[in-house]
């Protein structure tokens, strides 16, 4: 008679943990810089500090919100689950170039990402995708890049804050948990002073 385990696993039943997958390891990652703007402000405050730390508190609500509903460990950080991995210095760099070997099959197997909206990597040239998205930051620094789970890498965004018209051309660099994150950068090029979320945005594949 065969025995059976108690320890397999049912399929689908467990939460995925930025170890498992591209998409948490990238809200982890964004999470985790996130916080460490947070905590810097905690140690350093200056005038500004309460304002920045609420706009970054709405940020990483809205990460978790996304955790969540990509299966994702909720409240999870690049400090939990990747401790090796500077959170800093080149992150985006090391993430994307970890995980551009697994986009073509990523962009292919994600439902999650392509749940909404049907956009996906298919939009033509030019056409408006991600409806009704929100624009976050994932704390990175280096040159204006964004990072995307409905485009793979070298695709060209165009993202523009309806609120005050500004815009930022940038390529998809890595995989994140949203339509597009902005790096530093990229997102100081767009945002209205004193904010960290774009709430009416305009996203646009143009390359």
């Amino acid at each position: 008679m065969a025995s059976t385990s108690n320890a397999a696993q049912s399929p689908g039943a467990r939460t995925l943990s930025a170890a498992d997958s591209n998409v948490c390891q990238g809200l982890a990652t964004a999470l985790g810089n996130n916080q460490k703007f947070i905590d810097g402000q905690k140690a350093n405050p200056d005038a500004q500090s309460a304002a920045r730390i609420a706009n970054r508190e709405a940020v990483i609500a809205q990460i978790k919100v996304q955790q969540k509903a990509s299966g994702c460990a909720v409240g999870e950080s690049a400090q939990d689950s990747q401790a090796t991995q500077p959170a800093q210095n080149g992150a985006g760099q090391q993430a994307g170039g970890a995980q551009q070997s697994a986009q073509p099959s990523q962009t292919a197997s994600a439902p999650a990402g392509n749940a909404n909206g049907n956009a996906g990597g298919a939009a033509a040239s030019g056409q408006q995708v991600c409806n009704g998205s929100t624009v976050t930051l994932s704390g990175e620094g280096g040159a204006p890049a964004a990072s995307s789970n409905q485009f793979p890498a070298g695709t060209t965004l165009k993202v523009t804050n309806l609120d005050n018209n500004k815009s930022t051309t940038v390529k998809v660099t890595s995989v994140s948990g949203s339509c597009a994150l902005l790096n530093n950068a990229a997102f100081e090029q767009v945002r209205e002073p004193g904010k960290f979320l774009i709430r009416h945005a305009l996203i646009e594949k143009v390359g």
